[in-house]
């Protein structure tokens, strides 16, 4: 264990952020996918980008921690494995199979090769090569059965990328790794957003938010957990900065002090004014935002509560936290190890 670590890690508010950063998600893409005009200020308010960041950000911190409490790195995998991947497979089958029946076509064209298809990538986190099924979704405005799946196949990458680094930090000094690993992600984006305007090439803009384009905020995350004691003590420096940085990229990006302003305000919130044990009955973020993009796209594609947004907005998304409690105690927890905080009551492991 790190000397860094402190008991404020014991009491923390990451899981209860990383359910609001996936309410908010969910909240976007119900106004996004059904397009109704009563529930469009919810895009104005909510920012589905910034939660994805504010992830990566709660990533860096918890998966390096993660990484320096483990025996060895095949233990690292196999938590990381456990933890992502049961819920993932299972969400990913049960779209192939259930969704047969919405789609537009029979059972004999349905199960086709694009249905093999997609069950082939979408297992090994490739989803942007099939993100749709036979007959399914055609008539939406977005045709993807899981739209949110993208980030997958960042957060897997993420983990691998852990024990490399943790190589690098023996030959380097660990500070100048993380941020030369930052600067170099800031440098990947900018020449993206640069070829995106100079060619109008929107595929270069795609690339920008793919990997590495991701990896500052996880390194942001990473060197608050590697400086935890000098982060505590001038928190509230960080917080202020943070939030001055933020607000003025908000008007004048500041793409090179962002992703760590955004991890500065994150993980402060993750470790003051804890609120409690939010997850003694589990862990329920992962699965909303694995499971509510198909099942808004259901309610969608059928019309229901069509003349009640509102209504559709809170029946939706009812729908998917009641799935994901579902996913949880059916799958996920499962296969946590008994060391986990979940399984043994804020225990971390």
């Amino acid at each position: 264990m790190l000397q860094s670590e402190t008991s404020r890690l014991k009491k923390n508010n990451f899981d209860l952020l990383r359910l609001l950063f996936a309410a908010t998600v969910c909240f976007v893409h119900a106004d996004e996918l059904s397009g109704y005009t009563e529930i469009g200020w919810i895009s104005q308010v909510l920012s589905s980008e910034v939660a994805v960041k504010a992830f990566f950000v709660v990533s860096g911190f918890l998966i390096f921690m993660s990484y320096e409490r483990s025996s060895s790195i095949p233990n690292y995998f196999i938590k990381r494995i456990r933890r992502i991947y049961p819920a993932y497979v299972t969400v990913v089958i049960a779209a192939a199979f259930l969704l047969v029946l919405v789609s537009r076509f029979d059972y004999r064209e349905y199960f086709s090769v694009d249905w093999f298809k997609y069950l082939a990538v979408n297992l090994v986190f490739l989803n942007f090569l099939q993100p749709t099924l036979p007959g399914v979704f055609e008539a939406n405005y977005f045709t993807a059965v899981n739209g949110a799946l993208w980030t997958l196949k960042i957060e897997v990458l993420f983990y691998l990328s852990v024990p490399v680094f943790g190589w690098l930090f023996k030959k380097i000094s660990r500070t100048w790794v993380l941020l030369g690993g930052y600067v170099l992600s800031i440098v990947y984006v900018l020449i993206c957003n640069v070829l995106a305007v100079r060619t109008g090439n929107a595929m270069y803009a795609e690339l920008g938010r793919q990997l590495p384009g991701q990896l500052s905020y996880f390194l942001g995350g990473a060197f608050l957990y590697y400086h935890l004691p000098f982060f505590e003590k001038y928190a509230a420096y960080f917080l202020g900065v943070g939030v001055l940085v933020l607000v003025v990229d908000a008007f004048q990006p500041l793409i090179l002090l962002e992703p760590f302003a955004l991890a500065a305000v994150v993980i402060f919130f993750g470790l003051f004014f804890y609120v409690g044990e939010f997850s003694k009955n589990g862990d329920f973020s992962y699965g909303v935002y694995i499971l509510h993009f198909p099942i808004l796209q259901i309610f969608i594609q059928y019309g229901w509560l069509r003349d009640m947004p509102w209504l559709y907005l809170c029946v939706a998304l009812l729908v998917t936290l009641a799935v994901a409690v579902f996913l949880w105690h059916g799958v996920e927890k499962r296969f946590l190890f008994k060391g986990s905080h979940y399984i043994s009551k804020r225990t971390l492991s």
